[in-house]
């Protein structure tokens, strides 16, 4: 199992005191899967991805990636962790501005010691970006921009890829394509694929659904 997840709470301070967001969550992800998590706004779902990327930590609980405890780890190691295992797609795309489409899609791979020219000249093709490398992220559309985020996050080879709302900002027709095109290149490096959507639509797409519920797995 590449993802466990056990007994995760989390809460956040507000006005009159802790204000929970999960409440005892237990999750599993093997690799090669494909997960929606779904749910209302407020539910959760992001708060839970953040946690197993490892860019905020339970208030109590355990999660395990590919044999690693990521509560155990301090902030180099979760680093470590995204750099390495966990590729992360945002909905708000977080390209680098003063770097070159080509560059932004390297970036993560470099980071990690794994960057293949072959591989991102590949990702970049079959997602229509090989005519833009040149360009810089404001010169392209939204859609355009997510393609190279998702680019960026599979030219590492991570075992794992969260999205977070990857098509949340982008129109109905272009959302379609740029999730069609993610899932079939996740499903080609065999990783697993955690994707947190509002979409029933999109969720429909994946392999199996969770729904989350004033913080439990409903």
């Amino acid at each position: 199992m590449l993802l466990r997840l056990r007994d995760i709470h989390k809460s956040f301070a507000g006005a009159e005191g802790p204000v929970p967001v999960l409440r005892g969550v237990d999750l599993d992800l093997a690799a090669g899967e494909s997960l929606a998590l779904t749910g209302e706004s407020g539910s959760g779902k992001s708060t839970l991805l953040h946690l197993v990327g490892g860019l905020d930590r339970p208030d109590r609980g355990r999660i395990e990636v590919a044999g690693t405890e990521v509560t155990a780890l301090d902030d180099s190691g979760r680093a470590a962790l995204r750099r390495g295992t966990v590729g992360v797609v945002f909905q708000q795309f977080n390209l680098i501005p003063s770097l070159t489409v080509g560059d932004n899609i390297a970036f993560q791979a470099r980071i990690a010691g794994r960057h293949e020219p072959a591989r991102a000249t590949a990702l970049a093709e079959r997602l229509g970006l090989a005519p833009h490398l040149a360009k810089y992220p404001e010169q392209l559309s939204g859609g355009q921009q997510q393609r190279c985020a998702i680019a960026r996050t599979l030219a590492a080879r991570p075992a794992m890829v969260l999205a977070d709302e990857p098509t949340g900002n982008l129109d109905e027709a272009t959302a379609e394509e740029v999730l069609g095109a993610m899932l079939e290149l996740v499903a080609e490096t065999g990783a697993a694929l955690l994707l947190v959507t509002h979409s029933q639509h999109h969720a429909a797409r994946m392999g199996r659904r969770l729904h989350l519920h004033a913080g439990r797995i409903a």
